[in-house]
Order: structure tokens, then C-alpha cells, then sequence
């Protein structure tokens, strides 16, 4: 199957809100995938939505050895789909929820591969706040993880709290603690040392590999940078907070 041909599918599966069919089922290599995403980011701006920035998926070592990667996913983050602390979600108008507590990096400067370093990256980024993604996990990744590179790694929406602005550049992402709360409930406690990459090393390596497509980290764009917490199923009614140590909290309820 031709880029264009994925590309026409998956474009009518998402106008459709629907899961991406049979016919697309490992048809694409990962660089077809990376293809097929950004020419439907250009659909999707051509129709007036706005390209917010980015995310990172598989940003730990142990999630890229289970689907036999040796390097993290990016996907696109779209401005429609931004949301404040606090929101309150139609649990119906996401088909599979699933939220993720995460860190959602702001760039103040321009980062163009090949050969960012992270120093770099800590010199560029001017913001951080707390942050959950919402996804929908609309492809068996571990069947197909081109596909659901194509398909925006399950993306539905991102929420985030109030940031640290300018960027502390001291601090120290590794000893970053989340407490994840369900229902005012401690749902999980975590390490950033112990769930995830640095997340420095992860913006440059989205920087190096978007010029691999042309594309580079703009000012103004934001970039979740990895989950702390494993994908958690979302049930009608629950509300949700993490508290980051140094950074803050974020919130949001499905209703």
C-alpha cells in the first residue's frame, strides 16, 4: 500500500471517528507511519485546526523492550484539543479513555536537527507544567505499532496546569515525584528516575528525528515529554489529580 492510499484511509477512519480498518493492518513501515501522521497533521491544518506541538511516547526503556523499539514515538498535539486543569470531560465522547500523568514542556527557541543536544534543549525550553494526556487507544499497538504511529500513538487531548515560567533550569527532572490520585484516592506514587528517560534527552531526540521530515521545534510549540504513569483506564466519574513535586498539580473530572 502506497502513502497515499494509507493516508486517504486513515484520514476517512478519523473523519468518521472511527478505529482505523482492516485494510491498514501492518501495511506500513515505521517510516511510512511517520508519513502518513504528518500528512494528516497537514489535512488537519488545511481544515483550520492548529498544531499545538508535540508528544513522546515510549519515553522509558522498559516500554520500547516490550514493543521491540530501540527509540521513543512522536505524535502531533493539536490546540482544539487543549485543555485547562480542572476541565470536566464528556466520558462518552472519547471512545477508549485512558489518561497519563506526564510533564508538557513550553519552547522558547527555535531547536532544528540534525545535533541537538540536551544542553541545548535546557537552554531552548522557557516553561514546564504539570500535565495528563488523555488518549484513546483506538490501535492494538502491540500488534501494530506503525499504525498506531499513524494514528497519532492513540493522541486524543492534553490537559495542563499552571507552569513554571521562565524554566528552572536546576531542576532536577529525575527526582520529580507524582502523586497520582483517583477519586481523592492515591492511585500511584512514582519516581521520575525510575519510570522514565530524562526528559531533556527526549526533546532532542524528537527535535533530531522531526528533521528527518523537514520539520523542526518552533517557538511556542509544547511537548509532553513522556509518561510517569502507566496508561490507566478512565470510568464515568472519576476524577483525577497528580501532584508533581517542584512543578504542581493538575485535575480533571469525566463526567
Amino acid at each position: 500500500m502506497n502513502i497515499d492510499e494509507a493516508t486517504n484511509l486513515l484520514w476517512q477512519a478519523t473523519q468518521n471517528n472511527e478505529s482505523p480498518g482492516a485494510a491498514l493492518h501492518k501495511q506500513l513501515t515505521m517510516d511510512d507511519a511517520y508519513r502518513v501522521q504528518l500528512n494528516i497533521v497537514a489535512r488537519r491544518q488545511a481544515a483550520g485546526e492548529n498544531l499545538a506541538g508535540w508528544k513522546i511516547g515510549l519515553s522509558a526503556a522498559s516500554a520500547r523492550r516490550a514493543f521491540g523499539l530501540s527509540a521513543p514515538v512522536f505524535a502531533p498535539l493539536f490546540a482544539q484539543r487543549h485543555f485547562s486543569s480542572g476541565n470536566t470531560f464528556n466520558h462518552e465522547a472519547i471512545r477508549k479513555p485512558l489518561i497519563e500523568s506526564e510533564l508538557c514542556f513550553t519552547i522558547g527557541r527555535r531547536l532544528a536537527g540534525p545535533g541537538v543536544t540536551p544542553a541545548q534543549v535546557l537552554a531552548a525550553v522557557s516553561a514546564v507544567a504539570p500535565a495528563f494526556e488523555v488518549i484513546d487507544m483506538r490501535v492494538n499497538m502491540v500488534e501494530d505499532m506503525p499504525l498506531g504511529v499513524a494514528d497519532d500513538v492513540a493522541q486524543w487531548g492534553y490537559v495542563t496546569g499552571a507552569a513554571l515560567s521562565p524554566y528552572p533550569t536546576t531542576l532536577d527532572l529525575g527526582a520529580i515525584t507524582v502523586e497520582m490520585k483517583r477519586n481523592g484516592d492515591v492511585f500511584a506514587r512514582v519516581v521520575g528516575k525510575d519510570v522514565i528517560d530524562n526528559q531533556l534527552e527526549s526533546i532532542a531526540w524528537l527535535a533530531n528525528h522531526l528533521a528527518t521530515y523537514g520539520l523542526a521545534l518552533e517557538p511556542g510549540q509544547q511537548i509532553m515529554s513522556g509518561s510517569f504513569t502507566k496508561p490507566t483506564p478512565v470510568s464515568k466519574g472519576d476524577r483525577w489529580e497528580s501532584i508533581f513535586s517542584s512543578v504542581g498539580s493538575v485535575s480533571a473530572t469525566f463526567a
